[in-house]
């Protein structure tokens, strides 16, 4: 089955926590998100966790630039996915092509989202680094209103902060009127250009 890009590939459904592909894992597909939401993890040498991306309907992920996944895969809600092999004997003329292209898109991507997330680790504070993370996932959904399908957990671990620093940051955020969160997951930017100073302070 192809998708939008002309990829040719199976499409596979993933429960919450479902794991798409393990790190150390052969690296025999490319994956293409339809739709839901993935993180990627590492388990390091001293046994913690680090979270590399979070992945939305439309990115490619899984790309590496050799046999093995340096990350793990996981679906963080019901997601669908697009398994495409990364060598294929049947694919020829224009199918590889568009693959090539695709490859090569979704390579320039996440090369431009580990130079963010450098970036984002790089930060001074803890409030800059939250205030920062909320204001990428406002860009991504390019409105007020948001939502945030990861755990407080997958948020710290991504951002080198405990859960307990950012459930304290998001309050503080919270508290002082600049977000206004509906539950855990969703919430609205009530003052902007506040948000955006706190992200660059």
């Amino acid at each position: 089955m192809s998708d939008s890009l002309g990829l040719v590939g199976v499409r596979m459904h993933f429960a919450p926590g479902e794991e798409i592909c393990a790190q150390d894992e052969d690296a025999d597909y490319v994956y293409r998100l339809i739709d839901g939401a993935v993180r990627t993890t590492r388990l390091l040498s001293d046994g913690r966790r680090q979270v590399g991306e979070f992945y939305y309907p439309g990115d490619l992920f899984g790309l590496e630039s050799g046999d093995r996944h340096r990350f793990s895969a996981e679906a963080l809600g019901a997601c669908e996915v697009l398994m495409v092999k990364r060598v294929s004997p049947s694919r020829t003329g224009a199918d590889r092509d568009r693959f090539e292209r695709a490859v090569w898109a979704g390579t320039t991507t996440e090369l431009q989202r580990a130079q963010e997330h450098m970036m984002l680790l790089s930060r001074t504070t803890a409030i800059e680094k939250v205030a920062s993370f909320l204001l990428h996932v406002v860009g991504r959904d390019r409105a007020e209103t948001a939502t945030l399908p990861m755990t407080r957990q997958d948020m710290g671990d991504y951002l080198g902060l405990t859960i307990e620093t950012v459930s304290r940051m998001l309050g503080r955020l919270q508290a002082d009127g600049i977000v206004e969160f509906a539950g855990c997951r969703h919430f609205r930017v009530r003052q902007h250009i506040a948000l955006s100073r706190l992200a660059v302070a």
